[in-house]
């Protein structure tokens, strides 16, 4: 069984592309030229060239001691909290902001939740001098205020989406929108492996230089290229893509996927889409969705504002439903405890969103010879008020 995307652009029943008429030119001239683009020298030097001296790649693969000693189990984080603008959202940007110039395209618009991936993206823009607009909720505006501002001083244009839950799924409806009325000039560049294809694999193939980097980091620390287990949160996914995707047919490698559960999975206010999730279509791909009997979107929630999507990418939808991935999901309570704990024990803040892979040991037990992986995704300095918040500090 394979789990990577086939040559019509599914992960076994889930991807594709189911887009309205006015989007196939857009999305056909990407899926026709993608890997061509990526395969050419002059972009792959670009790439990496971009990846070393400007994200500061390769992140740190750290043991973290106290932590291993505490759950007596071996512990690595794979550190893209390190990476310019604070998370793993800049390998995708510097990947499809070269891929948009190829293209000829002059304007970026761009969705965010957390507002990571709005950062990132408005900071390539700055960096190729091309027009930027970020469509964002109007709530996780007012809860990414710092991000914000950011994205706007990095010259970008943040347009807040004022329907629906005004959250993430809101801010990517807009951005489609915008992209049907602009479809010449513009890119629409997606922060998740989301959306109809090519972007799931594009983006996914933008974030293996996660995995890529683990895998040498590993054996020149532990002897052996394969961890036991690899760990990472997911709200679309593509941090768990970029650090599943090298171990995705190495079936000895345990891949944990761990998603926001909110109030409690069964409480109203979740975002545990593998639980609650049925078969159906979102933002132009087929996957798992929380929806109600009639088909209409349920509002996911989750503490933090990169996890609260209501479905999930085609390919982690596939690695869920063969089993090749196990799902777990962890409460805000759990989750904010553990970014407290691991901001303790090894001087780190991670961001919620990864703070809820760091749960996972009050769930599973590992064996005290165990490689354990886990993907750190951001750095928590966005979330600082909501840490202050919760555990009134």
């Amino acid at each position: 069984m394979s789990f990577n995307i086939n040559d019509k652009g599914y992960y076994g029943d889930f991807g594709g592309a189911y887009i309205p008429e006015m989007l196939y030119p857009n999305v056909e001239e990407l899926r026709q030229n993608y890997l061509k683009i990526m395969a050419e020298p002059s972009f792959k030097e670009e790439f990496d060239q971009l990846l070393k001296d400007y994200v500061g790649r390769p992140s740190p693969l750290y043991f973290a001691k106290r932590l291993s000693e505490k759950y007596n189990t071996k512990i690595y984080l794979k550190r893209e909290d390190l990476n310019h603008t604070g998370a793993h959202k800049v390998n995708n940007t510097i990947g499809q902001i070269l891929m948009a110039q190829r293209l000829g395209k002059t304007r970026i618009i761009a969705e965010t939740g957390a507002g990571q991936h709005g950062v990132a993206t408005a900071t390539v823009c700055a960096l190729m001098g091309m027009e930027c607009i970020v469509y964002m909720g109007e709530i996780d505006i007012a809860r990414q205020a710092p991000n914000v501002a950011r994205m706007k001083m990095l010259g970008a244009e943040v347009r807040p989406a004022l329907s629906g839950s005004r959250t993430l799924k809101d801010a990517t409806n807009e951005a489609i929108r915008d992209w049907i009325n602009n479809p010449v000039d513009t890119h629409y560049i997606i922060g998740s492996v989301v959306g109809p294809h090519p972007y799931p694999d594009m983006v996914a193939r933008f974030q293996a230089v996660v995995s890529e980097e683990i895998k040498w980091q590993l054996k020149d620390k532990e002897g052996r290229e394969k961890p036991d287990h690899v760990i990472a949160c997911v709200g679309g996914g593509s941090n768990a893509a970029g650090a599943f995707y090298h171990y995705l047919d190495d079936t000895d490698v345990n891949l944990i996927a761990v998603e926001a559960a909110g109030k409690g999975i069964h409480s109203g206010e979740s975002a545990a889409t593998s639980v609650l999730g049925k078969e159906g279509i979102i933002h132009g791909s087929k996957t798992l969705l929380m929806q109600t009997h009639d088909g209409q979107i349920t509002e996911p929630y989750s503490i933090s504002a990169g996890l609260d999507y209501p479905g999930v990418g085609p390919m982690h939808a596939h690695l869920y439903k063969t089993g090749r991935a196990e799902f777990i999901s962890i409460t805000d309570d759990q989750a904010m405890t553990a970014g407290l704990e691991l901001s303790q024990l090894e001087g780190i803040i991670p961001a919620i969103e990864s703070s809820h892979a760091f749960a996972v040991f009050d769930h599973k037990k590992f064996n005290p010879d165990d490689v354990v992986v886990i993907n750190l995704s951001g750095r928590g300095d966005k979330d600082l008020q909501n840490y202050i918040d919760y555990f009134k500090l």
